[in-house]
């Protein structure tokens, strides 16, 4: 079943006659810009946006993947931070950064005789609250690896057989969305943002976010609230690590240091907001530990 399914995904491809691919860097878009590269060779084109919400390891990372399969990779500009609708973090703030995306690749597709756009899309975010998704459809984005039906773990599984690393890479979205809607998004919160995971992948651990919470007082002050996988608490709990952490977090600027004691799970900001999937409807009571 899972080869038919990689032979459906070439032959949507080949339909396509030459491809521009949307790139993060991720597991899905990795795997799309190799397979579509294998398929089409010159005829694709990877296409990666560079802007304050992109860590500068994953832009790096992204970049070192596609020298090393082989793929051709072009870094791009997009200006969704003079949004003010991108700024303002609403719910669907991803609807105005893809948008901002698929209006930069459109001309670059057109410019160099690529016929259609395509983005990492999986049939496993069908019923997933994803506004990336209604810019896509007004641009006519192409989700080939959802038209396959590939899920997340087939992604997975056929990247471990091409070898590559990605497939085992924990999942991963861009900065802005460390910052709860409603809380305006700027690169200086992203920065501490960035800042302060690398602390975390330093020691280590897999599974992170790293929230930022502005506190209401006279001052600007903030709270980072980290999110590690429930496996990895131990490990942030034991031998002062926690302490750490939190020393060196405040370094970065933040006021107070907390500790999310249900462990990372996707999408955890949008449980407030009511826009998570069903499987996260009723949420336990969010605990934390302040360091």
């Amino acid at each position: 079943m899972l080869t038919g399914k990689l032979e459906n995904l070439r032959a949507l491809l080949r339909d396509c006659g030459s491809c521009l691919v949307a790139y993060s860097g991720g597991v899905d878009s990795v795997f799309l810009a190799y397979v579509a590269h294998q398929t089409l060779g010159a005829r694709s084109l990877a296409a990666i946006a560079d802007s304050p919400s992109l860590a500068r390891r994953e832009l790096e990372e992204a970049l070192a993947l596609g020298r090393q399969f082989g793929f051709p990779v072009r870094v791009i500009h997009t200006r969704e931070f003079e949004n003010p609708d991108y700024l303002a973090n609403p719910v669907n703030r991803c609807y105005f950064c893809k948008t901002e995306l698929f209006t930069e690749l459109v001309p670059l597709a057109r410019a160099e005789g690529f016929a259609v756009i395509v983005y990492g899309e999986n049939a496993s975010d069908v019923g997933d609250f994803r506004p990336g998704a209604r810019a896509a459809a007004e641009f006519k984005v192409r989700a080939p690896l959802k038209e396959a039906g590939l899920t997340k773990a087939e992604i997975r599984a056929l990247s471990a057989r091409f070898g590559l690393p990605t497939a085992d890479k924990p999942q991963m979205a861009c900065l802005s969305s460390r910052v709860p809607y409603g809380q305006a998004v700027s690169p200086a919160k992203l920065g501490m943002i960035e800042q302060a995971e690398n602390v975390l992948r330093d020691l280590g651990f897999y599974d992170i976010r790293v929230r930022h919470h502005e506190l209401k007082s006279e001052l600007p002050r903030a709270l980072a609230r980290i999110e590690v996988g429930v496996a990895e608490l131990p490990k942030f709990l034991g031998n002062g690590t926690a302490a750490r952490v939190a020393e060196a977090l405040k370094k970065i600027g933040y006021a107070h240091v907390t500790v999310d004691l249900q462990g990372y799970r996707r999408g955890s900001l949008n449980e407030a907001s009511g826009t998570a999937p069903a499987a996260a409807d009723a949420p336990a009571p969010e605990t934390g530990a302040t360091f």
